[in-house]
């Protein structure tokens, strides 16, 4: 699975500190989207896009619409379930 950890605020150390994936928005990322392509990816694979509050519904949308989007969970679950390993 992708890891959002290598989404980070622009100037950021922090390794928590993950922003929307959506055009030009800086916010702080609260949902992960998981995605595939699948004419181009194994069932298994998930991309990440991450998701503010605000942009979540439109980048779901997005997804949804061209038959990509497999899951959406807030980052906080899908951190716990990367580390467990899940």
């Amino acid at each position: 699975m992708n890891s959002p950890d290598s989404l980070l605020f622009p100037g950021s150390s922090d390794v928590g500190a993950t922003v929307c994936s959506a055009k030009g928005c800086r916010s702080a990322a609260v949902w992960v989207l998981a995605w595939n392509n699948p004419k181009l990816h194994t069932p298994e694979r998930r991309k990440t896009w991450l998701a503010c509050d605000e942009h979540r519904e439109h980048l779901s949308q997005f997804l949804g619409v061209r038959g990509f989007l497999k899951d959406v969970v807030t980052l906080e679950e899908w951190e716990g379930s990367v580390a467990g390993g899940d």
